[in-house]
């Protein structure tokens, strides 16, 4: 059985973790610190630096108010975290599954621009299994949304797997194909240290629009007259695709529970991602909830080394 179902039970991390860094598009320092909670809590932002009854933005695909160059969630008194997807990815691939996530700003630092310093956040906070029952959403049948030139389908399958194809013409980016089966292949050891990407020619209109004002080469690969600019290259051959399946998981565990179901994409994107989720959800014979007793092994214990 996939290590993607690999915990009976729910989880939560075993300590506070802090981190900062700077926001992707706001250019502003951001603290943020994750807190261990309770079963069923599920995974929830706080915004430090709003009113306390407005303050709390649960992480759900329902809640999604952008999509433009990162997934932005809002609650109902329009208070918003935007750039959600690296961390939740993090957290879907360490097996969090509920978390408290404070921050000081609208924005999760972007870090490096890819998973990977989440990852070792959670490991020096550790993981605590909990006393509830871990369920899981079961795909059933079919289900496929087109926009534009995008196309994503979910089906069913015995694990979760992503099939992504991206294309971008004569940008310097080859078109890339990749098949992430997680019951083989973990997403530590995959996708977590694949960085976000961009091109330098879209820089100006960019942060005139009051976006990306805190990209640079230090959190992001840049792309200028089809070559990488960033002095060390890239850190795969198919840094590209393998990001763009990185933002998938991210995307896809705003559905609130783990998918057991396999997603094929062509030039995936956070829009067509949470349009995907909407239409799944729309069709009640296409899941269902389901238990992940079935799976024998827990998750394993990661040590708390270095919880702040």
């Amino acid at each position: 059985m996939s290590e993607y179902f690999h915990s009976t039970y729910q989880t939560t991390i075993a300590g506070k973790v802090s981190c900062s860094g700077v926001g992707l598009h706001s250019g502003k320092m951001v603290n943020m610190k994750l807190y261990p909670t309770e079963a069923d809590t599920g995974i929830q932002f706080i915004r430090l630096d709003v009113e306390e009854e407005k303050s709390v933005i649960p992480a759900h695909y329902t809640n999604v108010s952008g999509t433009m160059l990162g997934t932005t969630i809002a609650n109902e008194h329009g208070v918003s975290v935007s750039t959600v997807e690296h961390l939740m990815a993090a957290l879907w691939g360490m097996g969090v599954d509920n978390v408290i996530i404070a921050l000081d700003g609208g924005e999760v630092p972007i870090m490096d621009g890819s998973s990977e310093p989440f990852v070792f956040l959670i490991e020096c906070a550790g993981i605590r299994k909990l006393e509830a029952r871990r369920d899981i959403i079961e795909i059933l049948k079919p289900v496929t949304v087109k926009e534009g030139r995008s196309a994503s389908t979910i089906r069913p399958f015995d694990g979760f797997s992503l099939n992504l194809t991206i294309d971008y013409p004569d940008t310097g980016i080859p078109r890339q194909q990749a098949v992430y089966d997680f019951g083989s292949r973990s997403f530590k050891n995959a996708l977590c240290r694949a960085r976000t990407f961009g091109f330098a020619s879209d820089v100006e209109k960019l942060q005139a629009q009051g976006l990306a004002r805190g990209g640079s080469l230090d959190n992001a690969i840049v792309i200028s007259d089809k070559r990488v600019l960033n002095a060390g290259g890239l850190r795969y051959n198919d840094e590209f695709v393998r990001h763009k399946a990185l933002d998938c998981v991210g995307d896809f565990f705003l559905s609130g529970l783990r998918i057991r179901g396999s997603v094929s994409t062509t030039r995936p994107g956070h829009g067509i991602n949470n349009k995907l989720l909407h239409a799944l959800f729309a069709n009640s014979k296409a899941w269902r909830i389901a238990s992940s007793s079935v799976v024998s092994q827990d998750t394993p214990f990661v040590p708390a080394h270095q919880a702040a």
